[in-house]
């Protein structure tokens, strides 16, 4: 992971992917106008209680939470920003039950955009870091008009993603395909600036992040993971772990991103009949390839994150993701539960 002495800009890094064969123009314009949106949800998040936006809004979304104010405004900011660009059959939230094509009134183009406009927002109240994450896909072949259902790719089939946190600065961190980058909003020009090409993550770690009241919700195998971890160096793994929650996605992946660890929400008995917690179309999917793009992994703890098929723009799994030895040692907890599981029934 290397820092940049020089000054570059998203736009100036976008326009060199673009000279390089990585992006179309389309995309460049696409990913410009969603880091347009995001900076002016940063200024709503960074006025809090004087901007009159904290508190719900009185609403609930498709997953029957309750809606911030800041929500429902972020979400009508990135509606807006996107709508007129030409760059898009459609868009999706995960804050509206259906996806949303493109007004007739406006010209299409061939991608399709999912966002969640912000993540961990019930720390909106509290000052802790919140954040945009987006995911862009090709529409299928032939469609103008984009249904529900042309949404429903896997996450290798992803043309970008990225993310953006709000935080005591606010970056924008993104991939296409070719590693993973961060820019830092300077706010006095107005732009956001790379300040890490090619974020690694490190492939040992002693940190996890979970939500331990949970616990005693959890499957077998993730009990006797965390509780290897918790053993510490007496016990099977050999090393004291610490644990980190901040019960915002973006945060808590952003610092694995910065310094490593392992980011869990796995399966749980309060979840099990919903697939899991996360989203996979506007959480998981897009912090996968972040992730993926910068060395790491990604799994449900039975799969490759990437390679699950979705069912439903609303689909939700559990999620491992972050260090690639941790993961893979989470995935193999799983794993040899559930070979356990198969030769006691036969």
């Amino acid at each position: 992971m290397t820092n940049t002495s020089q000054s570059i800009s998203l736009t100036r890094y976008l326009i060199e992917e673009q000279r390089e064969g990585r992006i179309n123009a389309d995309l460049r314009l696409l990913i410009e106008v969603v880091a347009r949106a995001c900076k002016t949800i940063s200024i709503a998040v960074g006025k809090g209680a004087l901007g009159g936006v904290l508190g719900d809004a009185g609403t609930g979304n498709i997953q029957g939470e309750a809606q911030k104010k800041l929500d429902v405004l972020s979400n009508e900011i990135l509606l807006e920003a996107n709508a007129w660009g030409g760059h898009l059959a459609g868009l999706a939230s995960e804050e509206m039950d259906t996806s949303q094509p493109i007004p007739d009134v406006y010209p299409r183009g061939n991608y399709l955009l999912l966002f969640d406009p912000l993540d961990g927002s019930s720390n909106i109240d509290v000052n802790i870091s919140v954040g945009t994450i987006f995911s862009v896909l090709h529409a299928p072949d032939g469609v103008v008009q984009a249904k529900d259902e042309d949404f429903l790719q896997p996450g290798t089939a992803q043309v970008a993603a990225g993310y953006c946190t709000y935080g005591p600065s606010t970056m924008l961190v993104l991939t296409v395909g070719n590693g993973t980058h961060a820019f830092t909003l300077d706010r006095e020009i107005g732009s956001f600036v790379l300040t890490t090409r090619g974020m690694r993550i490190p492939e040992e770690t002693k940190e996890f992040a979970v939500n331990m009241s949970n616990q005693r919700f959890w499957e077998a195998p993730m009990q006797r993971y965390v509780g290897d971890l918790l053993a510490g160096k007496e016990g099977p793994r050999g090393k004291d772990f610490n644990m980190r929650w901040v019960a915002s996605m973006v945060a808590d992946v952003h610092r694995i991103l910065t310094r490593g660890g392992i980011f869990s929400y796995p399966l749980d008995s309060k979840c099990v009949a919903k697939g899991g917690k996360l989203r996979l179309m506007y959480e998981a999917n897009p912090m996968s390839l972040l992730v993926e793009q910068a060395g790491g992994a990604a799994s449900t703890g039975r799969q490759r994150m990437l390679e699950v098929q979705p069912d439903g723009l609303h689909m939700r799994v559990p999620v491992f993701m972050g260090s690639k030895s941790e993961v893979e040692a989470a995935v193999r907890y799983h794993q040899e539960h559930d070979r356990l599981e198969r030769d006691s029934a036969a």
